[in-house]
C-alpha cells in the first residue's frame, strides 16, 4: 500500500508538468483554435534565460519573476510579429508556422547555451518529506501546488476581470466583440502572453527535475497533448485534470505493468490520444459540438 501511494504522489508530480504545459496548449487553441507546437520550445529558451540570470548572481526567485515578464513580453510581441500577419490564412498555415518556431527556438538555444546539459536549482527544499511512510520531495508538492494556482489565478482572471472576459468573448465570438468595440487582435496577443507565462513557469518548474537542454521539453509536450486531449483542449480544468490523471496513470502503468516500463510511456500517450479521440473526442470536460443539418 505505501507503494501505491508512493507511486501516486510521484505521478501526481510528474501531472503537474504535463498540466502546466497542457494549460498553456489549452489557451492558445481557445484563441486561436491551433495547437502551438513551438510552446514547448519556447517554455525551454525562457527557462534558459532564468538559468542565465542566476548564473548572473540573480537571485532564484528574483530570477523567475524576470523571466516570467519576459515571457510574456517576447510572446506578445512574436505575436505582433510573426503570427498576426498569418491569423486570416488559416489554421494550417498558422501550424507551420508554429513548427517553424519549435525549430527556430531549439536553434537558438543550441547556438547560445550549447546542448550540454546543465543543473538548474530548483526554488524548493531539498528535504524528503515523509507522511505515513510514503516519501516524496518538497519538488513534488511544489510542483503540484504551482500548477493547481496557475490554474487558479488564469480560472480568477477569466472569471472576475474585465480583461479577461473580453478575451473569452473575443476568442468564442470574434465578429461580435468587435463590433462591440473589443480589440479582437490584440485579445489574441495578450492569450499568447498568458500562454508563455504557465509554459514559462512549467519549464521552470521541471528543468530541476530533467535537468536544462535545448531538447528537454520535447517529450512533455507530447504528454501535455495527451493531458489536453484527455481534459478537453478547450478546458483549462480539463488540461490540469487530464494531466494529472496521465501522470499517475503513466505512473502505475510504468511501475506495475513489466513490458511498459520506462520505454513505453510515450506509446502509452500516444494510445490515450487515439482512445480518447475514438470514444469521446471532446474529451472529459469539453464540450461536444452539435450541428443541425
Amino acid at each position: 500500500m505505501q507503494e501505491l501511494a508512493q507511486q501516486v504522489v510521484s505521478g501526481l508530480a510528474s501531472g503537474s508538468i504535463y498540466a502546466s504545459m497542457a494549460l498553456a496548449l489549452v489557451l492558445i487553441y481557445r484563441s486561436m483554435n491551433v495547437i502551438n507546437f513551438a510552446q514547448g520550445e519556447m517554455a525551454m529558451f525562457t527557462t534558459f534565460i532564468a538559468w542565465q540570470l542566476v548564473q548572473q548572481g540573480l537571485p532564484l526567485w528574483a530570477a523567475f519573476t524576470a523571466t516570467i515578464a519576459v515571457a510574456f513580453v517576447g510572446a506578445v510581441l512574436l505575436e505582433r510579429i510573426v503570427i498576426r500577419p498569418v491569423e486570416r490564412a488559416g489554421p494550417l498555415t498558422i501550424v507551420i508556422v508554429t513548427l517553424g518556431l519549435l525549430i527556430t527556438f531549439n536553434g537558438l538555444a543550441g547556438l547560445f547555451w550549447g546542448y550540454v546539459i546543465k543543473s538548474f536549482p530548483s526554488p524548493f527544499p531539498a528535504a524528503p518529506i515523509n507522511i505515513g511512510g510514503v516519501a516524496f520531495s518538497s519538488q513534488d508538492v511544489g510542483i503540484i501546488l504551482v500548477s493547481l494556482a496557475s490554474l487558479g489565478v488564469i480560472s480568477l482572471f477569466f472569471a472576475k476581470t474585465k480583461l479577461g472576459l473580453a478575451m473569452r468573448a473575443a476568442a468564442l465570438y470574434p465578429a461580435a466583440s468587435q463590433v462591440l468595440g473589443i480589440r479582437v487582435s490584440w485579445m489574441l496577443a495578450l492569450g499568447w502572453g498568458l500562454s508563455a507565462v504557465v509554459g514559462a513557469i512549467s519549464g521552470m518548474m521541471v528543468a530541476p527535475v530533467v535537468f536544462l537542454d535545448p531538447n528537454m521539453m520535447q517529450g512533455i509536450v507530447v504528454y501535455a497533448f495527451a493531458a489536453a486531449v484527455l481534459g478537453g483542449v478547450e478546458s483549462p480544468l480539463g488540461a490540469v485534470v487530464g494531466g494529472l490523471i496521465l501522470g499517475v496513470l503513466l505512473n502505475l502503468l510504468g511501475t506495475y505493468v513489466e513490458f511498459v516500463g520506462t520505454d513505453l510511456r510515450l506509446a502509452v500517450a500516444f494510445a490515450i490520444i487515439v482512445a480518447v479521440l475514438l470514444i469521446r473526442p471532446a474529451g472529459l470536460f469539453g464540450r461536444v459540438s452539435v450541428a443541425r443539418v
